[in-house]
């Protein structure tokens, strides 16, 4: 624009000149300059100034020209940058466009004696100025909170402050994290009320190089979970425990995993913010653990935006046995094979009512060790789904059916059952058959409010429950059922801060006694960053 106005301005002066000096020339020539010369000489001189002056006026026309045309070619310029800047701006311009909209409604209450109405390309520079300005303001607020590292590298750091304050009725095994319920004490109140904030958790994402085409990045996630010291009100002094820490590759369509993380052959979890140190339900149907594994996925896509995914991995043959030693590592059972666990999972997807419509199926398989000759296959085949039924409404859930798989949480955590002292070696042993799983029916009220109803069952198979009902560890009467259900509403009335109400019904039933029922109701509030 700034360009166009000088171009204006040279050549009205230039057509002003150039009138100005022809109008004297021709009175220089009406009036003679000298009586003493003839009339031709007159002519002849008056001629050739004329034709100086003409070849003068086409030069600066020519210049005009030039200039004219560079000018357009500035402006074709400078819309195509308006053009491509726009596109880059688009997902901040949607955030701005309050602003703007409020900014354009104060200049068209303005009189219209302030100035003339802006053209279309100034309007869009100026909105260019105000775009530019906000990504500024995004990136110094960007840098401001950018977490420094040693190395040149991107990192970023993610969590949740979690407070719970709970009211238990009935005993449990933990009581701030109930998994499975007890009978109570003789003696002891059945009525118990408390606080933690041992569930806030804590992660660090690293984004790194491209290798070999792949984008890097590496994670890392801590709780406060690990157990309490022997101190004074140690209970508010949970220790640090580490949940997950992984590599990854990621290509366009595959992915390679190594780490300690979650399993991938059992992805989902009902939505509590009562329990996250273990996942709702983790001893009741829904299969769990953070276990060191390295994995490979590939993904599909199809046609109408379906999406196959093929993801297969060996893990740490682990079935659950506490360490026998607080510093140095033994090898558990499945470790003792020599070989690792093998797992592998087929999911299909596609968007619904703006929600992932999946189901996937999964295998785990995996030899145990339990000293003299004594082995157990382990396998599990498993299946999971989720079901957006309206706009508002999902259906999710897990399903599994396996034996001597406790490693995964099954059967309450336990792999197999001994009919006498496991450390006899004459003890006939056996892998416990279990299947189980659980449903979630999720209703989003509005986009801040959200309930959830849950219901999960871990069974035991009394088949082989029945002589052989003898834990490994502890050689007490294992459980042959837990059940679970749950009723939660989560409100959020910001994007960085939850509260949540959650009432949670636990019943267990022993082999051979009477079942043991506890309840709670769990408040939270979290800060998310």
């Amino acid at each position: 624009m700034k360009n166009l106005g000088m171009v204006s301005v040279r050549a009205a002066a230039v057509m002003a000149n150039a009138g100005v000096f022809l109008l004297l020339s021709i009175g220089s020539v009406a009036q003679g300059s000298a009586p003493a010369q003839p009339a031709s000489a007159q002519r002849n001189a008056a001629m050739e100034d004329l034709e100086q002056q003409v070849r003068e006026l086409r030069g600066l026309v020519e210049q005009m020209r030039a200039e004219n045309t560079e000018s357009r070619a500035e402006m074709q310029e400078l819309r195509k940058e308006l053009r491509d800047t726009r596109e880059l701006l688009a997902p901040i311009a949607g955030g701005a466009s309050s602003g703007e909209a409020s900014a354009s409604a104060g200049t068209s209450a303005e009189p219209a004696s302030a100035g003339p109405i802006a053209s279309p390309l100034e309007e869009r520079v100026q909105k260019l100025e105000e775009s530019a300005q906000l990504l500024g303001s995004k990136i110094d607020e960007q840098y401001q909170t950018k977490v420094e590292t040693a190395g040149k590298y991107r990192a970023r750091l993610s969590g949740i402050v979690l407070m719970n304050a709970f009211r238990n009725v009935g005993a449990s095994d933990n009581l701030d994290l109930p998994d499975f319920a007890v009978p109570p004490i003789p003696g002891a109140t059945q009525v118990s009320f408390g606080a933690t904030m041992r569930q806030t958790e804590l992660g660090l994402e690293i984004f790194g190089p491209s290798v070999a085409g792949a984008k890097s990045s590496a994670n890392v996630q801590f709780d406060f979970a690990g157990g309490f010291p022997e101190t004074n009100n140690g209970v508010n002094f949970g220790i640090a425990r580490l949940q997950t820490a992984s590599l990854r590759l990621d290509w366009e369509h595959t992915s390679v995993i190594a780490g300690q993380d979650s399993l991938f052959i059992s992805p989902l979890s009902p939505t509590s913010f009562a329990s996250l140190a273990t996942p709702a339900f983790a001893y009741a149907g829904n299969l769990w653990g953070w276990t060191p594994q390295i994995r490979v996925e590939h993904r599909f896509d199809l046609a109408d935006q379906q999406t196959i995914t093929v993801q297969g991995g060996v893990l740490d043959n682990l079935d659950w046995e506490p360490p026998f030693n607080s510093y140095d590592r033994a090898a558990q059972a499945g470790e003792r094979t020599g070989q690792p666990a093998y797992a592998l999972r087929t999911a299909w997807a596609k968007p619904v009512f703006d929600h992932p419509l999946s189901f996937a199926v999964a295998g785990y398989y995996g030899k145990q060790d339990w000293s003299w000759d004594r082995y157990v296959f382990a396998w599990a085949g498993l299946a999971d789904w989720q079901i957006p039924i309206a706009r508002r409404l999902i259906l999710s859930g897990e399903f599994y059916r396996g034996r001597g798989v406790g490693g995964l949480g099954a059967g309450v955590g336990r792999a197999v059952l001994f009919g006498g002292s496991p450390y006899d070696s004459t003890t006939s042993i056996r892998g416990l058959d279990s299947a189980g799983g659980w449903t979630q029916l999720k209703l989003q009220l509005s986009p801040k409010l959200e309930l959830n109803g849950t219901f999960a069952e871990d069974n035991a198979f009394a088949g082989d429950v029945r002589g052989f009902a003898i834990d490994a560890n502890n050689f007490t009467t294992i459980l042959g059922r837990n059940r679970g259900a749950l009723s939660n509403l989560v409100y959020r009335p910001r994007s960085d801060l939850l509260l949540s109400a959650e009432i949670r019904r636990l019943r267990s039933f022993p082999v051979y006694e009477s079942s043991s029922v506890t309840n709670q109701v769990n408040l939270a509030v979290g800060v998310l960053f």
